[in-house]
């Protein structure tokens, strides 16, 4: 059974990393303090750019300020009046979350809060800033006026002008024709568009062009899967696991896309290194495993990992599913032994 089957699609609420937050007119004095936000994984990694904060009033639903992540997963909101708030953090790659209820207090000029996000198991590909850590060997020599333009389309394709994203990255791609990271992008946009054909013809030139690119593997096999080619999605994902062997979302994918092509040994090893990678795996990846025990009849090991699973996550209506397969694999007829 496929994960996406599962899973809510997640809305574009996005993103300008450098967008000022829009507060509450007239703040400022001495009854107003600062806010630091860090936005971070359970393993304590940045969650990463153009993810969306809000700042809530007390424990409301009411937006005082909104502004969002730089590179480094970071955003402020400066001269808030004192008082109680809380944040919640959104946006392409991770699950909407609320950070715990603060206090701003004036006796402090800022202070720093953290909010631990998990990753979303279905976002769709995901553009790269031009100051990534993860680099493509063909980012040497880019100009900068072609990182600019590059920056200039994520924002705008984080707030949904498409138009304006393509104008920026296509003047990128002609500063900078033989740079992954911008073929790449352009690959998400028209995936952001439903534009399947070029989609494709921007992603396969970026892997054309680099072909140990992570971000353009990762993205090229969601691709595939969305196109049931599973042999081609597990070839790309296997790439990208060599070149970024400790991400959990491409192990991931790696293991359903191997599943769904019936190599049930690649699943279950992929999901056990996705489960090794750290906290911020996906709990999906014990599902797969099972399924793929199952695949080959050793329900035993099969049990095992539905029930880490649950422990996983022990909540909501694909936990009440799992319960379902444990409850058949229990209640099965034992084999007489031998």
């Amino acid at each position: 059974m496929r994960y996406g089957r599962w899973l809510v699609p997640l809305s574009l609420s996005l993103l300008l990393s450098n967008v000022s937050a829009q507060l509450r007119g007239g703040i400022g004095g001495s009854d107003a303090g600062n806010v630091h936000i860090h936005v971070v994984f359970a393993n304590e990694r940045s969650a990463g750019p153009y993810l969306m904060v809000q700042l809530m009033d007390g424990s409301s639903d009411n937006v005082v300020g909104t502004t969002y992540t730089n590179d480094v997963g970071q955003a402020d909101f400066k001269l808030i009046h004192v008082g109680m708030y809380h944040v919640r953090v959104s946006g392409i790659g991770v699950q909407a979350a609320d950070s715990d209820t603060f206090e701003v207090d004036n006796r402090k000029v800022t202070q720093a809060q953290y909010v631990v996000v998990r990753p979303d198991e279905d976002s769709g590909p995901k553009p790269v800033s031009a100051h990534s850590a993860v680099v493509s060997a063909t980012d040497m020599n880019v100009p900068g006026k072609a990182r600019k333009e590059l920056d200039k389309a994520n924002e705008a394709m984080a707030m949904q002008n498409y138009k304006s994203s393509l104008d920026h990255l296509n003047k990128a791609i002609a500063l900078a024709p033989q740079w992954a990271t911008a073929y790449s992008n352009l690959g998400v946009l028209y995936a952001r568009t439903n534009d399947l054909p070029h989609e494709e013809e921007a992603l396969k030139k970026a892997v054309s062009l680099d072909d140990h690119f992570a971000p353009a593997l990762l993205n090229y096999g969601k691709l595939c899967i969305r196109q049931k080619d599973f042999p081609q999605a597990e070839n790309l994902l296997q790439k990208a696991s060599t070149v970024d062997p400790d991400n959990p979302e491409v192990l991931m994918l790696l293991a359903d896309a191997a599943y769904l092509d019936h190599h049930f040994d690649l699943a279950i090893s992929s999901a056990q290194r996705a489960h090794s990678a750290g906290p911020d795996h996906s709990s999906f990846v014990h599902y797969i495993a099972a399924r793929a025990y199952q695949q080959e009849n050793q329900q035993a090991q099969a049990l095992a990992e539905f029930k880490i699973f649950l422990k996983e996550e022990p909540k909501g209506p694909r936990a009440d599913h799992v319960r379902g397969d444990i409850a058949k694999i229990e209640n099965a007829p034992q084999a007489p032994a031998q």
